[in-house]
């Protein structure tokens, strides 16, 4: 499974979430597009560093990415402006989104259910059905980068390490990453939950880097994404120290400055872990950053058992057919396969609730990573996804449109286990 092709997917998120939640009249908004007012995100970059540099003073920078460019914000009419600028280039900023195949959790609960103490994800993974309780994880870090995380909740404060947030303004704020959307903290629960309200996460011992990068209505702009992504990185560096990214959003737009950045944190060290989209059961529907060769797409399995294994969720997102069998990665695959539907986890008001969706495979995936290199602290990035990929050739998924022996490109490698 090597190359690309035109991707086919649509972002999962719905109009009545995204009005109120950010605060903004449908009226108000519509006056601001009439107006060509409504100010959005920008790519701003030039060869010639003196007109870069009045670029700056005059728009104001968000985030600096050197010589990648700088972002920043303006209204339709500076834009087209800009546009006339010979000198310079200018390109509106993808926007990023949750990755769950609903806006609305399935179900909400305010208390901990004494039968979900391990939810059916957790048993699957750890292939044991008799599980009341996981370990591992510790001294490896997981950053959850998405709509923040409630860093009180009583399942995940003891693995709190670092709370910070992207999308407030053009520097890092440090201390708050507060979740009021609840996919972030949903996310983190499946990764790393510690049983002390009595949920059970994949790596309960794992650190947690809760990264705000997506706002209040589960959207965000790629640069904030890409700038959590290098801070991770250089993080990494600075503390030497293994961290695995969870990302849980995704787009059916490819961002340069998102690709650039799982470039670098991979090349750093890091493990990427991504979900690979909600728009299957269609071929070469992976959303990014899933689809990028140096991150792990992780595909949905349902708790439903067909033709001897676990079934891959018709949502799921695939990739394509003609790379079945290589057992080589690229552009648009499929990776590896983690529990996804009707998944039981932490929630943002300090109770719980159930979601599906590739979100919710991805940060098994990501805890399960976290458990292998902690038992191997020596390995590298690399050698841990290689480790993943061979754990996945061992429950290989026959159930699910796509799905098949050996690398398909429903499932890829497989159901990636601890044992």
């Amino acid at each position: 499974m090597k190359k690309s092709a035109k991707f086919i997917t649509t972002a999962i998120l719905t109009a009545t979430m995204l009005i109120p939640a950010m605060g903004v009249s449908a009226n108000g908004d519509s006056v601001e597009k009439a107006n060509g007012n409504e100010k959005f995100r920008v790519l701003v970059d030039s060869a010639n560093q003196k007109e870069l540099k009045n670029a700056k003073s005059q728009y104001g920078v968000h985030w600096d990415f050197e010589n990648e460019g700088f972002t920043t914000n303006m209204n339709e009419k500076q834009f087209e402006a800009l546009q006339k600028n010979k000198n310079i280039t200018v390109e509106k900023v993808p926007e990023y989104s949750i990755d769950e195949t609903s806006a609305e959790p399935l179900a909400q609960y305010s208390t901990m259910a004494a039968s979900q103490s391990t939810p059916w994800g957790i048993k699957a993974i750890y292939n044991n059905s008799n599980l009341t309780q996981t370990s591992g994880g510790a001294g490896i870090n997981i950053a959850v980068l998405d709509t923040g995380v409630n860093v009180n909740h009583a399942d995940l404060a003891n693995n709190v390490e670092q709370c910070k947030d992207f999308t407030l303004t053009s520097s890092i704020t440090n201390g708050t990453c507060t979740d009021r959307q609840g996919h972030g903290t949903h996310v983190a629960g499946s990764a790393l939950a510690n049983g002390n309200g009595g949920l059970y996460g994949v790596a309960p011992q794992s650190d947690l880097w809760a990264y705000k990068v997506l706002g209040d209505d589960g959207s965000g702009s790629s640069d904030d994404i890409a700038t959590a992504i290098r801070h991770v990185a250089d993080q990494a560096s600075a503390l030497n120290t293994k961290v695995v990214i969870n990302m849980s959003l995704g787009s059916p737009t490819e961002s340069s400055l998102i690709t650039s950045a799982v470039d670098y944190a991979y090349n750093k060290g890091v493990l990427v872990i991504a979900a690979a989209g909600n728009s299957g059961p269609s071929q070469g529907s992976i959303g990014f950053p899933g689809a990028l060769k140096n991150a792990v797409a992780v595909a949905a399995l349902e708790n439903v058992i067909q033709n001897g294994t676990h079934r891959v969720a018709d949502f799921s997102s695939r990739g394509y057919s003609f790379y079945d069998g290589d057992y080589s990665i690229g552009k648009y695959d499929v990776e590896i396969s983690a529990p996804g539907a009707a998944v039981y986890s932490a929630w943002y008001t300090g109770g719980y609730a159930t979601l599906s969706g590739t979100s919710m495979a991805s940060p098994h995936a990501a805890g399960l990573a976290a458990k292998v290199w902690a038992a191997n602290p020596s390995a590298t990035n690399v050698q841990v996804r290689a480790d993943l990929q061979n754990r996945a050739k061992s429950y290989d998924i026959l159930s699910g449109y796509g799905a098949g022996y050996g690398d398909d490109y429903a499932s890829g490698f497989g159901f990636s286990r601890v044992q």
